[in-house]
This record gives C-alpha cells, structure tokens and sequence, in this order.
C-alpha cells in the first residue's frame, strides 16, 4: 500500500511515517518501479504500536527499545516493566508539577482586586523575581 493508505490505518501523519523511516523507528519499505514507498501490514503494526506508545508520552529512544524487545518472545517482560516505571515516574512528577503550577495561578489570580493595570497583583507576580511554584 502507498503511504496515504498506511497513514489511515495507522493513524500516523504522513509526514511523521516519513520522519520514522529516515530515523530508523520503522522498518525500512521497497519501493515500486515508480519510486513510490510500499507499506505492508508489518508496517501498519509498527506504526499503531509507535502510535500508541507517543499517545502515552513514551520517548522515541524508550519505543525503540520497547519495539527491540518483542522479539525474542521468550525474554521475560523484567525491560518492559522497568522503562514503563521509569516513565510513569515520569509523567507523576510533571502531575506534581502542574499542579503546583495550577496551585500558584489560583493563588495569584485570588489576589485581582480588578482594578486598573497599574495595581495588578497578577502582573506584578509574573514581574518578581520569586519562585510562585515549589517545584
């Protein structure tokens, strides 16, 4: 199939398949006489599995050890299990961090009185040289 077709059932922007392929992510296609890249349904795996895994916040580097490691099928999943940790800590402290982002604009916002622009307590917050967040 040519590239729009992967691109449908795979769910991946045409030009992200072709940035895949000049990387290395996704293995490499023939090409038709014409020149044209022809995608396979192992393709169409290999993109839904990316796919999915850049919808979870999954680095480039940790998919292509993720992907590295489905073959062989016998290997336990101790790798797997250890890169998912690794960024589900991750995606736990950004939490933390935007919430406490979230908690210095409520506080910040709290203190408008909304009066003019030369009393705003906003304005003057985002102009101190004080931390707002504790992270």
């Amino acid at each position: 199939m040519l590239i729009g077709e992967a691109s449908k059932q795979s769910g991946c922007h045409i030009e992200t398949i072709r940035y895949y392929e000049r990387i290395g992510l996704l293995s490499p296609t023939a090409r038709a006489e014409s020149g044209y890249r022809r995608y396979t349904e192992h393709h169409i795996q290999q993109l839904r599995f990316i796919h999915h895994a850049r919808v979870l916040g999954f680095s480039l580097d940790d998919i292509r050890e993720l992907m590295s490691l489905k073959e062989p099928p016998q290997l336990t999943c101790d790798t797997v299990d250890a890169i998912t940790e690794k960024h589900l800590n991750v995606i736990q402290g950004r939490i933390k961090h935007l919430n406490a982002m979230a908690q210095a604009l409520r506080r910040i916002a709290a203190s408008c009185s909304g009066g003019h622009i030369a009393e705003c307590r906003i304005l003057e917050a985002l102009a101190s040289d004080t931390q707002m967040t504790d992270s």
